[in-house]
């Protein structure tokens, strides 16, 4: 699944947190977020993701019922620099510790999906969209259309 012209990963992803986000149980993963926004921006392969619309991150949104819900949504240049950022950076040290701010999530909480290569914003998905790729993997299982880093489906 390497670089395409023609495409660009999206990636959503979602948790729910043990406590909501201004409190103490959540005060170490809250001061790692601006570290981690920074890292994946620096990021080979990094294309773009969702913020505030002052531009500040999107654990701050709260496109579910449940207030307790994080919301990730991001675009990178292909599967591998995806990877390479969550499994290979200070993300991975962070995710060997979510079980501290986060508990189990039943059902699809990744999704990945291509979309078409472009200019801003016609490469961003939206909130909507990602969330029901998220539902379309949890009702189907991955497809062109909703995948994850184990079933990956190529571009196109």
């Amino acid at each position: 699944m390497t670089d395409s012209p023609a495409f660009h990963l999206a990636q959503v992803n979602i948790a729910r947190m043990n406590a909501p986000l201004d409190s103490a149980e959540m005060a170490d993963f809250v001061a790692r977020i601006g570290e981690l926004n920074a890292l994946a921006d620096a990021a080979p392969g990094f294309v773009w993701r969702l913020t505030t619309e002052d531009g500040g991150s999107s654990s701050y949104l709260r496109p579910y019922d449940d207030d307790r819900i994080l919301f990730n949504l991001s675009v990178w240049r292909s599967v591998e620099a995806l990877r390479a950022y969550v499994y290979g950076s200070a993300h991975a040290e962070v995710m060997r510790r979510r079980h501290r701010w986060f508990g189990k999530f039943e059902g699809a909480y990744l999704a990945l999906w291509w979309v078409p290569a472009g200019q801003f914003p016609s490469i961003v998905p939206s909130i909507d969209e990602a969330k029901a790729r998220l539902a379309r993997l949890d009702r189907e299982g991955p497809s062109p259309g909703a995948f994850t880093f184990k079933t990956p489906f190529p571009p196109g």
